[in-house]
């Protein structure tokens, strides 16, 4: 029912109860199951029973993707020789290759059946698959880094923001590149799943470029993308505050917007209009990690008398679920829409 609603409440409808729709990956996995972040990676039965373990754990959720084998933001940046680090206690980090954009004006898109990480996600996407389908559950969604934000950890997000101003035929070349890349990537995760539902691009850098850039520049590779998946779920992550752009990405075709807590969601919902259903914005680390059940509460209640009428709400945190949240005030949440749901 929880996945249902989920996709009621994207397509602008209200469904019974308000969904609370939340994005976990290796930043809060590993420490919420109390265990080293690479084994998380490498022991594909402790990767099972970590994620099969929300479902028990958090029954009314959804997770976004749900089953999502990432490795932190590395998996495009792999497929152009991105450097990789791993740590026993946190995501993987990256490091950009070569910070000229010259050397990426003409970059080829990445094979993702051949490149980097990226076919051995594939590989585990189709292992994972088949266990959770011969257990009657299954995978609905999947996800890709943004254009921008790929872009970025191949040059640095100095140099990249440098040539949006300086240099804008060069990077439209790169965002070309890298937006095949994603459309690429993303089919090549959809054909390992049998029902495949959604999918999710995440791309704060997006939020960093005046709205002229974003309209000359941008736009039009978002709108590739996500009319690409037309028909299934789309979900579009950035939480870096731009609400100078909120009117143009309500115009990008995607289903349902995951934003800052630092935009007030009646502000956020004016602004896109009725044309996409948002999924927020409590506060994911002051209140997230650092608050208590109760002011969680608070704070989802306040969300919920703003945005739930009418239509086209999604409980969550304003971006994924931070690392250390407790399990306590993921519950809070769920509390605030049994309440809202029974006044």
């Amino acid at each position: 029912m929880s996945w249902e609603a989920f996709k009621q409440a994207a397509a602008l409808k209200e469904p019974k109860e308000v969904p609370v729709g939340l994005i976990v990956d290796s930043p809060w996995l590993p420490g919420y199951a109390g265990v080293d972040t690479r084994d998380y990676f490498l022991l594909p039965d402790l990767w099972m029973e970590i994620n099969k373990g929300l479902l028990t754990r958090f029954p009314d959720a959804v997770w976004v993707p749900g089953f999502w084998i990432e490795y932190g933001m590395a998996a495009e940046p792999s497929a152009f020789g991105s450097r990789l680090y791993f740590y026993d206690n946190r995501p993987p980090s990256v490091e950009p290759v070569v910070a000229d954009l010259s050397f990426w004006a003409d970059v080829k898109p990445a094979n993702p059946l051949e490149d980097g990480l990226m076919p051995l996600i594939l590989r585990q996407y189709t292992l994972a698959e088949e266990k959770l389908r011969a257990e009657g559950l299954g995978i609905r969604m999947v996800c890709a880094r943004g254009p921008m934000t790929v872009a970025s950890w191949l040059m640095g997000v100095t140099p990249l923001m440098e040539g949006i101003a300086m240099n804008p035929d060069a990077v439209t070349k790169v965002l070309e590149a890298m937006t095949t890349t994603i459309i690429r990537w993303l089919h090549a995760q959809l054909d390992t799943l049998r029902e495949p539902e959604g999918i999710m691009l995440l791309d704060d850098l997006v939020g960093m470029v005046s709205k002229r850039h974003y309209q000359s520049m941008i736009h039009p590779h978002l709108r590739r993308i996500f009319d690409e998946f037309d028909g299934l779920v789309r979900v579009y992550h950035n939480d870096t505050p731009c609400k100078h752009l909120y009117a143009g990405l309500a115009d990008a075709n995607f289903d349902v917007f995951n934003f800052t807590h630092e935009v007030d969601i009646a502000e956020a919902k004016a602004l896109m209009g009725h044309r996409v259903a948002l999924m927020g914005n409590v506060a994911p680390l002051d209140l997230g990690v650092r608050g208590t059940p109760e002011e969680v509460l608070q704070a989802a209640r306040a969300c919920l008398e703003k945005a739930a009428p009418g239509g086209g709400l999604i409980l969550s945190f304003g971006g994924g679920v931070s690392m250390g949240t407790p399990p306590e005030n993921i519950d809070a949440l769920f509390q605030a829409v049994r309440e809202w749901s029974n006044r």
